[in-house]
């Protein structure tokens, strides 16, 4: 439902920046905390959301897909959950394994109910008073993971009906999940199918986080078709940046049945403004919108045109993501769980590419493997993984040369130069420390025509 947004009075800035009396956590933060509007991790560095949705419940056999978003750049994965009152219900082990699989690929898990979508408008929704009732009875595997994942209490919990509740609903839902144990960073989702063209969570947004004792909630808004212009998605986002407030694009696409949301400006604001955003979906989409799969049957070689898009294109989530640093100097393999005999195979589900192997690092230096990602006519993404070896390194060096003509055009996590072919790539001020065994990736794009052989790479430590 299209609705054009509209400018607010003076008053409504007033209101929100009380909220600035509300900057510090109530207590100390044992995970993740907000701070003047602002997400910071575990060890107080801020966090800024680069990643990308997926629909876990549907396909719960795509364990893989931890792994390859992380493969391609994100720190974040949103994953999408059922209470069992709309569809299967996600048990306590499974979204204890989400989040294993979450922390193996060094990812921060948004954890999501989706039972809740459109309620009020959307006969078979649930209630944010049920997705609750959800997360208090799987609270034994939430407890102890506040560094790695924030609970989004329910996905686009009103539509366009009933939604003067979604103030009262969201502040009691928060309250029940402390009263409940649960001292994680909370997410809530605006109404209006997330997107909030009545402005009930733009305007009540204050009285929600103050609702919150621990002063520990961050706003999400989906940007669809209401969004289709840079103005309306910058004073949007803006205002909340004035008035101190945490606010996330927790889905955004660069299409939709209900206009044409403007994907270049949704980024490039929130790049200049650090502000994180997640987009809709990796695989599986169904009901007339499989345009917004990122990729082909959940195979991250086949990137569409918006997975490019979202991953490597500007403002993407390769250029500009950065892991949490709750993973500095630990180096978990990925892994994917067994896939369950119960449940339904997706239409096409191709085998993601096998990934290399690396010999064991020498002591006191660095090993450095390459991979091709993903390729596509006259271009490729690559990645280079640097491996510390039984000792810590204070920085690295990775080496190459191009046996083909490749030519680098845009590089993330790495200082990257050349002399014609062959390429020198150092570290940067955040992945140069590694302890021993521990690793860190850097990336790149890059053109390639007729051949794109693997160059050997080399590695020295500092």
């Amino acid at each position: 439902m299209k609705k054009m947004l509209s400018v607010a009075g003076a008053a409504l800035l007033t209101a929100l920046t009380a909220v600035f009396a509300f900057g510090q956590p109530a207590q100390a933060a044992t995970g993740f905390s907000v701070s003047n509007g602002r997400l910071y991790d575990a060890n107080g560095t801020e966090f800024v959301m680069r990643g990308v949705n997926h629909a876990h419940t549907w396909y719960p056999q795509q364990t893989s897909s931890f792994a390859n978003i992380k493969a391609l750049g994100a720190n974040t994965v949103r994953v999408v959950l059922a209470s069992g009152d709309r569809w299967t219900k996600n048990s306590a082990a499974d979204v204890a394994n989400v989040i294993s699989l979450c922390k193996a690929n060094r990812l921060i898990c948004v954890l999501e109910v989706h039972d809740t979508t459109g309620y009020g408008e959307d006969g078979a929704a649930t209630t944010l008073a049920k997705a609750t009732d959800y997360w208090l009875s799987i609270a034994d595997v939430l407890k102890g993971q506040e560094k790695y994942v924030i609970v989004n209490i329910g996905n686009e919990p009103f539509g366009n009906q009933g939604y003067s509740a979604w103030t009262t609903d969201t502040s009691n839902a928060i309250k029940r999940l402390r009263a409940g144990g649960l001292t994680h960073t909370i997410m809530v989702d605006a109404p209006n199918w997330g997107q909030d063209w009545s402005f009930t969570m733009r305007d009540n947004a204050p009285t929600v986080f103050a609702a919150d004792p621990q002063r520990n909630t961050v706003f999400s808004i989906h940007m669809y078709g209401v969004f289709d212009t840079a103005a309306e998605i910058t004073d949007y986002l803006g205002r909340f940046r004035t008035a101190g407030l945490p606010i996330v694009v927790g889905e955004f696409g660069f299409n939709h049945s209900d206009g044409n949301p403007d994907e270049d400006t949704i980024m490039s604001y929130a790049q200049a403004n650090r502000i994180g955003y997640l987009g809709w979906s990796w695989s599986g989409n169904g009901g007339g919108v499989e345009y917004l799969d990122m990729t082909t049957g959940f195979n991250p070689a086949q990137l569409t045109s918006w997975g490019q898009r979202i991953f490597n294109g500007a403002n993407g989530i390769a250029a500009t993501s950065r892991e949490a640093s709750v993973y500095a100097g630990s180096s978990p393999s990925p892994t994917t769980s067994p896939t369950p005999t119960t449940s339904p195979s997706p239409t096409t589900s191709p085998s993601p590419t096998t990934p290399p192997t690396t010999p064991p690092p020498p002591a006191g230096g660095c090993t450095a493997t390459y991979t091709v990602v993903n390729s596509w006519q006259g271009g490729f993404q690559g990645d280079v993984k640097v491996t510390a070896g039984s000792a810590a390194i204070n920085g690295w060096t990775a080496k190459w040369t191009f046996a083909n003509g490749q030519t680098v055009s845009q590089s993330w996590n790495a200082t990257l130069s050349n002399s014609g072919s062959a390429y020198t790539a150092r570290n940067v001020d955040y992945n140069g420390r590694l302890g021993a065994g521990a690793s860190t990736t850097f990336g790149f794009i890059a053109s390639w025509n007729g051949t794109n052989s693997t160059p050997a790479v080399t590695c020295t430590a500092s």
